[in-house]
């Protein structure tokens, strides 16, 4: 009995032990949290060059480029090129075989000829008509011919003169179909119409190929003017109506990873290019065209590019870091209990949307102080302020959960803003 005694004892003592030390860490860490210290970053406010940029992608094309193909169909015997040959304007390029047009050019020449020796008939039928009018006229006149008889002559007289008619109308058609076709017999043989360099060749010598007469035709090639290059992409709807002709651009060209080029905004198209109608991924963009400055040789036609295109520049305005700007809502309120942000359930959805506003925090004291701002352009690393701040505030940059979600008016913060050593960490 005497040791179940001491055993109960020995438990109680240790139970109250434990709770004891719970309750000790409990209380610690509840008076550590009421002085919870934020540890941030600081910035001071700087002024600065910022400009507006419009990031687009697209790909490098020329600013001539012509598509060859045969008005004639038939058997392609001569091809003088190969892709990649620089040509001069008005270099042969390739023959289609002529022997079906040849056959038609015969055909019209014979019907040339055969209109001009109907005409000498009709002229000399003609003469004779005349001739046996003007002999009967006398005899009417001499009381020895009768009106019929006279009349009879002098329509004679008329058809004559209409044949001759018709048959000079003959001869000017064939001579127009002769002309014609003598000008298709020359268009077997194509030539360059600019100077510049085959891009493209989709056809070999031997094949037959389709023209363009009565039919779409066969694409022979693809001449392309590699002396004017441009950058054409596509920028959203929203970016569009900041984007003005001549505006700078700086262009990347992944095939030059080590080389900026410089162009300007030549053309902005006014039809939109919509992708994916009518579902929730329709995108609607516009196509620029970017005038390289830059001259270039080994560019080719089809080159991926990214392009940034300047649209406006402020100059000496008061700008601090983009990760130190954040928004907050007066609908939000502060969880005793885990300190998370929550949002007041009376709140109506279309209050918090109009009450949430853009601020940053400052440094007053090794406090967080809030400030609302108006802001205006920013570029990749900065935005400017318009109101809100003065040049001499010390602006909290970081961390970003910080800055984003933890930070409230009058938080008690702890400045570091020594670099980070990546030797010291990479070693551990």
């Amino acid at each position: 009995m005497a040791s179940n005694k001491k055993k109960s004892r020995k438990i109680i003592l240790y139970t109250s032990l434990i709770v004891i030390i719970i309750a000790g860490i409990s209380i610690f860490n509840f008076i550590s949290k009421k002085d919870d210290v934020i540890e941030v970053t600081t910035t001071k406010i700087i002024r600065k060059n910022i400009t507006n940029v419009v990031n687009a992608i697209g790909k490098i094309q020329p600013e001539t480029e012509v598509k060859i193909s045969s008005e004639l169909s038939g058997e392609l015997i001569q091809l003088n090129i190969k892709e990649g040959d620089i040509v001069q304007n008005g270099t042969m390029l390739a023959k289609i075989k002529p022997d079906i047009i040849e056959s038609q050019l015969e055909q019209l020449k014979a019907g040339v000829d055969a209109s001009k020796v109907d005409i000498e008939f009709n002229k000399t039928a003609l003469i004779r008509a005349e001739q046996d009018y003007k002999r009967k006229l006398e005899l009417y006149e001499k009381k020895f011919l009768s009106l019929q008889d006279l009349e009879i002559s002098k329509t004679s007289l008329e058809q004559s003169k209409s044949n001759l008619a018709s048959a000079y109308a003959r001869l000017k058609q064939s001579e127009a179909n002769l002309k014609q076709t003598s000008r298709n017999a020359e268009r077997t043989t194509m030539y360059s119409p600019i100077s510049g360099v085959v891009t493209k060749l989709n056809v070999e010598k031997g094949e037959k190929v389709l023209g363009t007469m009565q039919f779409q035709g066969t694409e022979l090639m693809i001449l392309s003017d590699l002396s004017i290059m441009n950058a054409v992409v596509e920028v959203d709807e929203n970016d569009i109506v900041s984007v003005s002709l001549g505006d700078t651009c700086d262009i990347e060209i992944d095939a030059f990873p080590n080389r900026m080029f410089i162009g300007e905004v030549y053309e902005i198209g006014h039809s939109a290019i919509v992708t994916a109608t009518g579902t929730q991924d329709q995108v609607t963009k516009f196509q620029v065209k970017v005038r390289l400055l830059d001259k270039e040789v080994k560019l080719r036609p089809g080159m991926s590019c990214s392009v940034d295109i300047k649209t406006e520049t402020k100059y000496n305005v008061m700008s601090i870091p983009l990760g130190a700007v954040t928004v907050r809502s007066q609908a939000m309120e502060t969880d005793v209990n885990d300190g998370k942000w929550g949002i007041k359930k009376e709140e109506k959805e279309e209050d918090k949307k109009s009450k949430i506003e853009v601020v940053v925090f400052i440094n007053k004291n090794d406090k967080a102080i809030m400030k609302n701002i108006e802001t205006g352009l920013s570029d990749k690393g900065f935005i400017e302020i318009i109101k809100g701040l003065n040049e001499e505030d010390v602006v909290i940059s970081g961390n970003y959960t910080a800055v984003s979600k933890t930070l409230t008016d009058s938080t008690k913060i702890k400045v570091n803003n020594k670099p980070v050593d990546n030797n010291k960490s990479s070693k551990r």
